[in-house]
């Protein structure tokens, strides 16, 4: 196990500044989830922590030891990547030993070493098999063997599931969180997938546009976001954005709709409202005009617009709710507790 300290990090290409001061205290067996969509650097972070991309200003530490000049050989890691990178004209045994060969370790420690991890990822019976003769699922247990075997400080995952199909998914992320358990290695884990990061991380850090826009447990996010960007991009559906006026104890919509709100300093505020926040109620100030339902079952999503506003609005509903065509009017309410304020001009949270 390790811990890890990003001080004050950033990265830059020529004039463009990737990474734009990120700092966290990661301790000894923690699972970090770095989650954020396409293009805002959560996969530059992890590739500065293992060495693969230079560190323009701040510091990467293991252990307390600082890492920015050594080679990622010596930082005693282990990366699983999305493409598994395996040997095609090797075994599985062949595959998840070689670095172990490489570095001269015995050939019955190999041996030992490499059956151990086969029948913790249930491996044994494909050990003699080619990658072209498993499955996705089985070449990512693969490359996770590879991983365990150097019994590493330190477990980075770039993206390690984003060529499986859904199912697979959900059964290798729950696979891959109770093996973190098991094993107690430091992880950080890159995903631009949401649900992963709630299901796997003890913390996540969301990153946007190079920046850390909020560091927390992923409860600690959904519940209390402190940005605009961390409310919308964690949960699903997505959080509900309506420009409002609070007051009075209130948050009046541009359309007139009053909702009771928790006391808050008067004036603009962008509201926020999870759609599974909201509840049906016959006297409720929120009148939705929908336009599409989704019965899934266990809940039903109704999309529309509110009256007198034209921004996209959706509430999820628990239980089956047929409407004509998936059309019609519902009123709604929500709790004080529920809703959520942002300044309308930074996008941070208000008290």
């Amino acid at each position: 196990m390790a811990t890890v300290d990003l001080i004050d990090v950033k990265k830059r290409f020529g004039p463009a500044e990737v990474i734009r001061g990120i700092s966290v205290a990661i301790e000894n067996g923690e699972f970090i989830v770095i989650v954020g969509p396409s293009g805002c650097g959560k996969s530059t972070l992890l590739r500065m922590v293992a060495g693969l991309e230079s560190v323009s200003d701040g510091e990467v530490r293991i252990d307390g030891a600082r890492m920015n000049e050594k080679e990622p050989m010596d930082r005693d890691i282990a990366m699983v990547f999305q493409n598994y990178a395996l040997y095609p004209h090797m075994t599985v045994r062949q595959n998840m030993g070689y670095s172990l060969k490489i570095s001269g370790i015995p050939k019955a420690d190999i041996a030992r070493k490499v059956a151990q991890a086969a029948d913790l990822l249930q491996l044994s019976d494909y050990l003699d098999r080619k990658p072209r003769q498993l499955s996705g699922g089985q070449r990512q247990r693969v490359a996770m063997g590879r991983a365990i075997v150097r019994q590493p400080k330190l477990f980075l995952f770039d993206e390690p599931l984003s060529n499986l199909d859904a199912k697979l998914r959900v059964q290798m992320r729950l696979e891959i969180r109770e093996l973190q358990s098991k094993l107690g290695v430091t992880s950080l884990y890159v995903t631009h997938d949401q649900v992963e990061a709630m299901t796997m991380a003890d913390r996540m850090i969301v990153m946007n546009g190079g920046v850390a826009e909020q560091i927390g447990t992923p409860l600690d996010v959904y519940e209390r976001p402190e940005t605009l960007f961390a409310a919308q991009f964690i949960g699903s559906p997505a959080m509900n954005v309506i420009e409002a006026t609070t007051g009075n104890g209130q948050a009046v919509l541009a359309n007139g709709a009053a909702l009771t709100a928790p006391a808050a300093q008067a004036g603009p505020v962008t509201l926020g409202l999870r759609p599974e926040h909201l509840a049906l109620d016959p006297d409720g100030p929120l009148v939705l005009e929908v336009s599409f339902a989704e019965p899934l079952g266990p809940n039903t999503l109704l999309h529309g617009r509110l009256a007198g506003s034209a921004d996209a609005f959706t509430a999820s509903l628990p239980g089956v709710h047929r409407l004509s065509q998936g059309r019609g009017q519902v009123r709604l309410n929500a709790r004080p507790g529920d809703l959520h304020f942002f300044d309308p001009q930074t996008g941070r949270r208000l008290a």
